[in-house]
């Protein structure tokens, strides 16, 4: 018998550990979608908050840009300390705004024009008074070009919100596409170690269970070494107890049966002698009343000494269903031998064999599968009436051989069915003018077919009784 490893621990832990294992693995992949959402939350709020300092920071560059000029011009025109302090505070202050710009992204170039233009606008800030107007005016101009920067530094900022955010999307994108991926793989790995587990840790009961079924089939030859957990171990070692005990108890009986009919044909002979003495009158001559009770004995005698060979047949044929010689043998031409060994007992019964099916070969015991139809085939000679066919077919279906024998009887009754593989039971439905049957045939017929890995069936009734000898293609 193939057998697996040993495994430590047992069923209990072995499937706690594959539930532990799978757990793990579902709950590894929820936790890191879980990481990853968080990082891609707080991601979402720093861009957020870098987009809002983005926007308000072009907007407060153009106010102050807006409060530079006013400024800067009343100043040149009024010529008054003040507002020159304004335009100043105003312009350190577009300074921090365009640092707070450069700090989140935006390209220096447009941010170096800026400070450039504030340096020419600085310039015209100097001067003797009878220049103001005409700085002034040039002010104006240089003001105008410095709203210019703002609205391209503006557009910078929104550009560089709207490229952020694209990064972002695409980012949580991938991130949506790598769990997505993680959690089917953890499924489908999950699912794949959940059937492997259940396959492996299934494996030891299966073959428990054609243990058990081999105990019940009484095939105690075949040793019971089922590896895997220690309970599944603790439950081969106990059914190999069994089927060890079941030999000896097999063994009992065997030697019983031997010894029991041995000690009782002794004084069976001794007394079918002391009959058959009585019968010839060498004690004196018998009155008709003692003739009667001489023929009685003698004819109970017979029959005892019949149950006793039939006993004896049983036993022995028990015993030999386990030593199997076999052959690759065509399953036909084996029917037709038993056909024609028996030719004279269904040619008397005014009956007609005919056997006919598929040209199948199967590796067999020759002599106990030919022992076996023989058997069905002299019951259905028995029990079918005078004129009638017996049929008997050979087929196949995909990994099984099929043998079927109709006679052409009145079948069995129903009450009879579930009994009628049992030794020595006999059915309701006796044929009339023939010898009283033994009922070991069948229990004979089961005992070869069972030692050949196969089964005998009895269907329904069609008329006469059906059997099938249902046997398996490969050996």
């Amino acid at each position: 018998m193939a057998t697996l490893k040993s495994v430590r621990g047992s069923f209990q832990q072995l499937l706690l550990f594959a539930f532990l294992l799978i757990t793990a693995l579902l709950v590894g992949v929820a936790l890191r979608s879980v990481f990853q959402y968080d990082e891609l939350m707080t991601q979402s709020r720093n861009q957020a908050a870098r987009a809002l300092t983005l926007s308000g920071a072009a907007q407060s560059l153009a106010e102050r840009s807006a409060a530079m000029e006013r400024a800067a011009r009343q100043s040149l025109v009024l010529n008054d300390a003040v507002l020159r302090r304004r335009f100043e505070d105003a312009a350190r202050d577009g300074n921090q705004v365009l640092e707070r710009l450069g700090a989140n992204g935006l390209p220096p170039a447009g941010l170096d024009m800026w400070r450039g233009q504030l340096n020419v606008i600085q310039g015209l800030m100097s001067g003797s008074p009878d220049t103001a107007l005409t700085r002034e005016a040039s002010m104006a101009m240089q003001f105008r070009d410095l709203d210019a920067l703002n609205t391209n530094i503006a557009q910078q900022a929104q550009f560089l919100i709207e490229t952020q955010n694209n990064a972002l999307a695409q980012r949580i994108e991938n991130a949506r596409r790598r769990v997505m991926r993680q959690v089917v793989a953890a499924s489908t790995l999950a699912v794949s170690l959940a059937l492997a587990f259940g396959i492996w840790l299934a494996r030891p009961f299966k073959r428990l269970e054609r243990a058990i079924v081999g105990l019940g089939e009484n095939r105690l030859e075949v040793p019971i070494d089922v590896r895997g957990p220690a309970d599944v171990r603790r439950v081969s070692q106990q059914l190999e107890w069994l089927r060890l005990r079941l030999t000896e108890l097999d063994a009992d009986k065997a030697r019983f049966l031997r010894h029991v009919s041995h000690e009782l044909k002794t004084p069976l002979a001794a007394l079918r002698e002391g009959v058959s003495l009585l019968e010839d009158g060498v004690t004196g001559a018998l009155t008709p009343a003692q003739r009667e009770v001489a023929q009685i004995l003698q004819q109970n005698t017979v029959a005892l000494q019949g149950q006793i060979e039939a006993l004896l047949r049983f036993n022995a044929a028990a015993f030999e269903a386990r030593e199997l010689r076999r052959q690759r043998t065509p399953i036909l031409p084996l029917v037709e031998e038993q056909i024609e060994a028996q030719r004279l007992q269904w040619q008397a019964s005014g009956l007609t064999v005919r056997a006919e099916g598929e040209p199948i070969s199967l590796v067999i015991d020759p002599v106990k599968l030919g022992t076996a139809i023989a058997n069905l085939l002299s019951n259905a000679i028995r029990f079918s009436t005078r004129g009638g066919t017996i049929s008997i077919e050979v087929s196949s279906a995909e990994d099984k051989a099929f043998i079927d024998i109709s006679d052409a009887g009145p079948g069995i009754a129903e009450s009879d069915r579930d009994r009628v593989f049992e030794p020595f039971y006999r059915g309701e439905r006796q044929p009339q003018h023939s010898v009283k049957g033994t009922g070991i045939g069948l229990s004979i017929v089961q005992e070869y077919i069972a030692a050949h890995g196969g089964r005998i069936l009895l269907l329904p009734d069609g008329p006469g009784a059906r059997f099938r000898i249902e046997l398996p293609r490969s050996a």
